[in-house]
């Protein structure tokens, strides 16, 4: 059976399609960004590959060409998390690195796990160590999962590790549901009013104010209200319209940058109601990562470095490079903790007396577990009070314009009778 890899597209180079045979004599078909075939022939053979044929790929030329959406082609977490508790099921089985990689990357639904795994495997059969392979894909791998690895391999307990990265990843798969499940009621009220309004205002509005024209007379102020804002709906639906479309562009070309991450990540944690919820998830992840690294094996400094760049707010970034200035001098590990507003007392408490008593790992479990349930509580408490306040916001958002338009019917209705 034939087993198809793709490589990431470079920039200038040419897409090869390229069929090979590995080590087992298993036919591998696949595509490979080159500058000519005879580069292609020497990366394969450096893998261990006997080339069988090379030809230019036709993918991409007219009909033909494949289409990628946005974000499509990313790993998302969930997939990390079912790749890294199978993983961990084969080898605790006794199965090869490579035999394990294989069925993985048949296995996977995601279509550039599928072609990275390949191609770790191959690299694996050649010899590589699975964290240096893993390594070479960063935008897959994170780099928390890479150093869990490596400490594994180092210390002969790769099995127990990958039990643990898996753990830790799905906690985040489950603590992202629910924060999603809690906001998706919210959003979906609040893009129908936004739908509703404009509807209302571009549509309805202008027949009546054609009717309100017609009867002459003054308008009531409500009503004079509607009829401004039906005329400024004209000019601002298109543009709302192209900032809706480009803002998410723009912004996830922006939202990575010093500049950008400075200003907005600190005003996360004080967005109110929202504020709280966030800080919780931060310092969920943030214990989560730390201890499972630790339990891992890996160095405190390395561990503190990876933890604060994977916890995606620069305030807690801050936070875990202060601390590692003072695992470095030989200090305390949750004294600089309390330095920041992020860190509440107890969290440095507990942190304080795990480092005192040799169990820093399990204390920083029990602090992310304990934040976990806030998280759930937060999250439950927000949806019970959300939903009637949406559905009292979008009631009298619609009724208010409802009654604008009937007042002057209303009030020539009242001078016929009179």
């Amino acid at each position: 059976m034939a087993t198809t890899t793709k490589a990431p597209a470079k920039s200038g180079h040419t897409a090869f399609e390229y069929s090979a045979r590995d080590r087992t004599g298993k036919l591998i078909t696949g595509t490979l960004e080159a500058n000519d075939s005879r580069a292609v022939a020497q990366r394969l053979v450096s893998q261990g590959m006997a080339p069988v044929s090379i030809v230019e790929s036709k993918a991409g030329k007219g009909m033909q060409m494949e289409i990628t959406l946005p974000g499509g082609n990313r790993v998302k977490l969930k997939d990390l998390a079912l790749m890294s508790r199978q993983f961990a099921t084969m080898v605790s089985s006794g199965l090869s690195l490579i035999k394990a990689l294989s069925i993985l990357a048949e296995q996977t639904e995601s279509k550039k796990l599928a072609a990275t795994l390949q191609e770790c495997r191959t690299e694996v059969e050649g010899g590589t160590s699975l964290s240096t392979a893993f390594s070479r894909h960063r935008d897959v791998f994170p780099p928390l999962m890479v150093n869990m690895l490596r400490a594994g391999e180092v210390g002969g307990f790769l099995d127990q590790v990958l039990v643990q990265i898996a753990d830790n990843f799905e906690a985040e798969v489950k603590l992202k549901a629910k924060v999603k499940s809690a906001m998706t009621y919210p959003v979906v009220v609040f893009v129908i009013a936004i739908l509703a309004v404009t509807g209302m205002l571009l549509f309805i509005v202008p027949v009546f104010a054609k009717m309100f024209s017609d009867m002459g007379g003054t308008l009531p102020l409500p009503t004079q209200i509607l009829v401004v804002l039906s005329h400024g709906m004209k000019f601002a639906a298109p543009v709302g319209l192209v900032l809706a479309i480009t803002f998410p562009i723009v912004w996830r070309k922006v939202k990575d940058r010093d500049g950008v991450r400075n200003v907005v990540d600190p005003l996360k944690f004080k967005v109110p109601v929202f504020g709280l919820l966030t800080q919780k998830i931060a310092l969920s992840r943030f214990t989560r990562n730390l201890g499972t690294m630790l339990r891992s094996g890996v160095p405190i400094l390395q561990s503190l470095e990876i933890v604060g760049e994977a916890s995606g707010n620069v305030v807690v970034e801050r936070a875990a490079k202060d601390v590692m200035e003072s695992v470095r001098s030989g200090r305390s590990l949750a004294g600089p903790l309390a330095e920041h507003a992020v860190f509440p007392a107890m969290v440095v408490q507990m942190m304080s007396v795990g480092e005192d008593t040799g169990a820093l790992d399990a204390m920083l479990y029990k602090i992310s577990d304990f934040y976990d349930q806030e998280v759930e509580a937060t999250t439950e408490a927000l949806t019970s009070l959300i939903e009637p306040i949406m559905i009292a916001f979008l009631g009298g958002i619609v009724g208010s314009m409802i009654v604008a338009m009937y007042l002057p019917i209303f009030k020539v209705m009242d001078l016929v009778q009179g």
